[in-house]
């Protein structure tokens, strides 16, 4: 049976953005944790900071390369398989992702030399520097590209002439209504992904017996780190629901299953979306929790999907994946501040918490997809929410031209992720027991897993 072209592209499009997300959600939080340890090594002089430094940026320079890899990549399927989006909204998506090149790009790919092999060439200062000036870099490129994506979700400060989007303000297209929260909450959600990271591994490595000099200091710095993030994470992420529900109801009913308009809606914990039936089969239910969650009150009313019939978005997978998020989330929460008890009472990290902490060293890329599955696929049927629908832009290509692609894309990205996830291994692996594997190192190292 031949298979949709259209569908295709979607998941043609699904894999390589599923492919990409993963990197920057780790160097966008990793380069500042790498600014605060190259700080912290400026105001002590304790060089276990400055080894957990040169041990990290290793890391941080590989993300980094995989990320813009696979974002060439993905941009290029805007042309390719949606070349209709740059048809009628390029003069409001080429301009957004231009700036992302030349505001952010440049800093970070310039700057990140230093970082890599400037130790014996430049001043701590200009160091320190380069380390900062790469992390704002980061943080940019993630402004640019959420305000794109923000404003595909909330349209705003635009006029449509011929069919085609034209800037009107830039700065209501930029600031529009969902960017704010949007933009917040995948920068912490960076930031929790990379404070897992560098707990995990550290975990790990001191499991194995091979931990460096600093790593006891970096599992602490990513363990406090996550403990105290979550709970503004899942701040930010109410008010972004409130947002979500004012301006994207449908999706709202989606990420709940709810079917039928309602005041007192429950909250189901699980279930099974049926789109045929119109139904969620064997849902376990908390009576007005929906409505309390969505709206504050028990008696607020929440839209439902027959609402929105034909152009609401796949509710099974909005509704798991937004399950998925949560649960993950609630499970970062739980062993962060496990994790962070022990350490502020100054106990023993035993083989218990580091196994924990080990396994959980993905788990922020498992909750960021999730959610990213939730903004993207609850956004379907549309490109440009309510204004412009994703098969009105999809390229004429046959079924099996997407079909090996598709293949070809999966096949690449399933061996660039194992080797990226073995080379991160290998890393992690390498004994240190000395502070000599630093750049340009001279003197007597402070050994001790101190602060």
């Amino acid at each position: 049976m031949e298979l949709d072209p259209f569908v295709l592209a979607r998941i043609q499009f699904a894999a390589n953005i599923s492919f990409h997300i993963l990197f920057p959600s780790i160097t966008i939080g990793l380069a500042w944790i790498l600014l605060y340890f190259r700080t912290r090594f400026t105001l002590s002089g304790n060089q276990a900071w400055e080894y957990a430094y040169f041990f990290w940026v290793k890391v941080f320079a590989l993300t980094f390369a995989l990320g813009v890899v696979s974002g060439i990549t993905m941009s290029f399927q805007f042309g390719t398989n949606w070349p209709g989006f740059m048809e009628k909204a390029g003069n409001i998506a080429g301009p957004l992702l231009g700036y992302e090149v030349l505001t952010a790009f440049f800093l970070e790919a310039s700057f990140l030399g230093i970082m890599l092999f400037g130790k014996s060439r430049v001043s701590n200062r200009v160091h320190l520097l380069a380390t900062a000036i790469v992390a704002i870099g980061t943080s940019i490129s993630g402004f640019w590209i959420l305000a794109l994506n923000s404003w595909m979700q909330t349209p705003a400060g635009f006029v449509i002439e011929d069919g085609v989007f034209l800037a009107q303000d830039w700065i209501e297209v930029i600031f529009n209504p969902s960017f704010p929260y949007r933009f917040f909450h995948m920068m912490t959600a960076c930031f929790l992904t990379s404070a897992f990271l560098i707990a995990g591994i550290s975990a790990w490595r001191e499991r194995r017996g091979v931990d460096g000099p600093a790593t006891r200091m970096v599992m602490k710095t990513g363990v406090i780190m996550a403990a105290v993030l979550i709970p503004v994470q899942i701040l930010i992420g109410d008010l972004h629901g409130l947002n979500t529900l004012q301006h994207q109801p449908a999706k709202i009913a989606a990420m709940e299953a709810i079917w039928d308009t309602e005041r007192g809606a429950a909250f189901t914990l699980v279930g099974l979306p049926d789109e045929e039936t119109r139904t969620t089969r064997y849902a376990v239910k908390i009576p007005y929790a929906g409505s309390l969650i969505l709206t504050h009150s028990l008696e607020g009313e929440v839209r439902g999907l027959n609402d929105f019939e034909g152009e609401h978005p796949p509710v099974a997978i909005v509704f798991w994946s937004f399950r998925v998020m949560l649960g993950m989330g609630l499970l970062m929460l739980l062993v962060s501040w496990w994790a962070a008890l022990q350490f502020l009472r100054g106990a023993t990290i035993g083989p218990r918490l580091l196994l924990v902490l080990s396994a959980m060293t993905f788990s922020g890329w498992v909750a960021t997809l999730a959610g990213w599955y939730v903004t993207e696929i609850g956004r379907q049927p549309w490109i440009v929410y309510g204004l412009l629908s994703t098969a009105d832009v999809a390229a004429d290509h046959a079924s099996a031209t997407l079909s090996g692609t598709l293949f070809g894309y999966v096949g690449l990205y399933v061996f660039l992720l194992i080797s990226y996830i073995q080379a991160l291994r290998y890393l992690a692996s390498k004994p240190a027991q000395s502070l000599s594997l630093v750049p340009g190192y001279r003197g007597n190292a402070v050994m001790g897993r101190t602060n």
